[in-house]
Parts: structure tokens; sequence; C-alpha cells
């Protein structure tokens, strides 16, 4: 009998097929083959979980490639899925992730030394916060509205231009400043660097590369926002990221300024518009892993920014299954990094479990997730300052203010903008000055003065 008359002949694929739901077509035919999503999963090379939130819908199938991919794998005419024979191109839709195809070694982060690094580390840290914090940088300038000041006049172009290995190395500095936690000397820097390049990119003959370091400049001036709590300017950096990203040839360009624009939208409230341009950066990602670290990280990044954008939208399955996803990039690309100054790596990963679990509050598995990280071993600072940051929130739900104040104070120490400008860091030392036990947690008062935050 031939087999694809068989399939049609299948009541269930037929009623599938009058629905007009591919996933359901998708299921029906693989249950009428017969294959098990594992065995699926095997010839067209995405996870069981990417295929099961297919067949369910989570993910619509509208991309052609992934379509005529399920096509061939299921064995069935292209027609079946709705497709054409004729040359296949992609549409701009929500596109499904990729498993990273590695097999995770059993958890070794059980360590009992790394497991009582956390409580130490608390100690010994706020200790150093409380004795050595300075006068704050916020007190002495304010180069945040001289910032915005400048990204919304028109465009500067009166700078001298400089050679292109010269504008790299500006635009790594100022990341590296960034990077450092010290975002108002990011913010000081930014406008005479975005002059710059705009000179230097109108000078060029071609152009490309200068508007790839524009994005980039773009997508550090929208993180940036985001971290000092101005959302207009936020969006209006991120969009312009994008814009510019797309001058370009560069993939991994592109895909960053995606996710500085996904993570703007998630907190303006668009979480499933900020996920669909993610998945649409994964998907275009995926055939290309095999070019090396650079495409790892970035993939795994925005892996990482999908699952805690999943947690914040409240969808567990999917934040815990994009996750462990991200775990295997971390594990295929093997030690942590910084390529794309993306932080990637499986130290960064585990940050990651400590904000999708506090996000969907289980403000216990966070602690215990950041038990399993030596906060002494996170390279960058601005990730540092947000471990502690997290970690304070979660002790803080878990009605621990003494372990969340100790949190605090080592965030200042790993970047006093971190605790003066982000606004949940103000929320909780705000709730803490009301606590009952707030006269017996020394220090409090002094940090409350510090970042500004009022009773």
């Amino acid at each position: 009998m031939d087999p694809t008359r068989a399939i049609w002949d299948t009541q269930e694929v037929r009623a599938a097929v009058d629905s007009g739901d591919l996933g359901a077509i998708v299921r029906a035919v693989r249950l009428a083959t017969p294959l098990t999503l594992a065995d699926l999963a095997e010839k067209c090379g995405y996870s069981i979980s990417t295929l099961s939130r297919m067949e369910r819908g989570k993910q619509p199938l509208r991309d052609v490639q992934v379509l005529r991919c399920l096509a061939k794998a299921l064995r069935v005419p292209p027609h079946l899925l709705g497709l054409t024979d004729t040359t296949s191109r992609s549409v701009h839709a929500p596109r499904p992730v990729a498993r990273v195809n590695v097999i995770l070694a059993p958890d070794e982060e059980t360590d009992p030394m790394r497991r009582r690094t956390l409580l130490a580390g608390l100690t010994s840290l706020a200790g150093t916060a409380v004795l050595g914090a300075g006068a704050p940088s916020w007190a002495k300038s304010d180069p945040v509205s001289t910032l915005e000041r400048a990204l919304l006049a028109p465009p500067s172009t009166g700078s001298l231009p400089v050679g292109i290995t010269e504008l790299r190395r500006q635009v790594a500095a100022v990341r590296t400043v960034f990077q450092l936690g010290h975002y108002t000397e990011s913010a000081s820097r930014l406008p005479a660097v975005l002059s710059t390049t705009m000179a230097t990119r109108a000078e060029a003959e071609n152009p490309a590369e200068a508007n790839g370091l524009m994005a980039d400049l773009y997508t550090l001036a929208s993180e940036l926002m985001v971290k000092l709590n101005r959302t207009q300017s936020a969006l209006i950096t991120a969009d312009r990221a994008v814009q510019t990203a797309h001058d370009t040839d560069d993939v991994l360009t592109q895909a960053t300024a995606h996710r500085a624009w996904a993570i703007v939208l998630r907190r303006t409230g668009h979480a499933n518009a900020a996920q669909s341009l993610i998945f649409n950066s994964i998907e275009t990602l995926q055939p290309d892993l095999h070019r090396g670290a650079e495409h790892l990280s970035v993939y795994g990044s925005l892996l990482s920014t999908a699952a805690y954008t999943a947690a914040v939208d409240g969808d567990r399955d999917t934040a815990l299954t994009l996750t462990a996803e991200a775990v295997e990039a971390a594990t295929r690309l093997g030690t942590d990094a910084n390529h794309r100054f993306t932080a990637f790596g499986p130290t960064g990963v585990g940050l990651y479990r400590i904000s999708v679990a506090r996000a969907l509050g289980d403000y216990g598995a966070a602690v215990e997730a950041a038990r399993r990280i030596n906060p002494a071993a996170i390279p960058v600072a601005e990730r540092r300052a947000r471990y502690w940051s997290d970690v304070a929130h979660a002790f803080h739900e878990w009605n621990k203010p003494e372990q969340s104040l100790r949190a605090l104070l080592a965030a200042e120490h790993a970047s006093p903008d971190e605790v003066r400008y982000r606004k949940p860091i103000q929320q909780i030392t705000t709730s803490l000055l009301r606590h009952p036990t707030a006269h017996t947690l020394p220090g409090l008062k002094a940090f409350a003065a510090r970042t500004g935050a009022v009773a």
C-alpha cells in the first residue's frame, strides 16, 4: 500500500488537515507512521521539547524551512503541510528553539565546598562593602541626562573619523566599562564614541563594519538604559540598534540587537512579541553553531533571555525547557567566556537559573541555585552584581531580611551603580527600612543613604 495514501486514509490525519492546525497535522502523521517524539527529533534535529511545543501550538509552524524539514522527516509530500514545490523562503514568524546536540554529563554542581560559598561570601563581602564603600559616582555628576540629550538630538558627526581598528577599540573600551558595573561612566563615554562612529561611518567607502559597531553601541545604550530604569530611552536605542544592525550582513550583530529589543519588549509588557523575536534569531543561528564559540555564545545568551522571559510571563514549562537547552549550549562551549560581550558559559547559565527560579517564585530554589556558584569566579563585575541582586531579592521574598541586606551590600561592593539605579533594589531597601527588625540590621540606614532609598 502507498504509505502516503495510508496516512491520508487515517481519520485522525484527515481531521487534523480539515482543522488547518499544522501542529495537529504533524502529530497525527507522526502517530500514524508511527514515530515517537524521540524518533522524529532524531530525524529532523529538533529537541523533543521543541517538537512537543510545535505539535501543541505553543510555537506556531509558519517557517517554510522548518515545515520542509518536518515533511522530509515524516516522509510526506510537502503539500500535506501547506507547502508548494517552489523554492523555500523563510518568513518572519516565531521559530522553534533548536537543540544543541550534546549529551550532558551528570550534575557536578553539588560540591559541598560550593554549597558553603554563598553564606560565607555574604558575610565577607558585606563587611568589605560597609567598610570600603566611598562616595557613590552618582553623587558627583549626572552623565545619564547628558547621554539622553545626545541620543534625542539630531545625529552628530562633529567628531573626526578614525580607522576601523581604532573605532573597534573605542567601542570595546566603553563596553568593558559597562561590564565593570560602572554605568554612569559608560553613560559619560557613550556620546563621544557615538559621534566618532557616525563620523567614521560617513567617511567610510564601505560602511558595513562601521554600521556593525554603531549597532553594538546602540545595543549597549539600550542595556544601559534598562539598568538605569529609563524605559523610553531604552526603547529608542533598542530600535536604533535593530535598524542599524540590519544594515550589516553580520547575523551575530543582528541577533544581539534583537536580544536587546526583546528585553525592552518584555519590560514593557510585550512578552509574546519578545519571544517571537528571540525565536527568530535562535533559528537563524542554529545552522551555523558549528562555526565556533561566538555563535554558540550569542545563541546561548538568546536561550537564556528567552527562558527568563518565559519565567516572567509565568510559563514554567517553557522557562525550564529553555534553561536546559541553554545549559546544553554552555556545555558544548565548555568554559566561561565573554565572546561578543555575552559573558556566556556554564557560570552564566547558572546565573540565569537563579533569575528564572526567582521570577517563578521559587525563592528557595533560587537560593539553592546561588549556592552552587562561587561568586568570586564570576568573571564580569556587572554579572556578579546581578548575582547578588537576585540573591537579595530571593532572600527578601523568603522573609530573611538579614541575609537580604548582606546580599545587597555584596552587590554594592561589586557595582555601586547596580544598587543605586536598579528599581527592584530600591524597593527591597525601602521594604527593609520598614521591616520590624530594621533596627537590628547593622549598616541598613547607611546603605539606604548611599543608594538614595527612602522609607
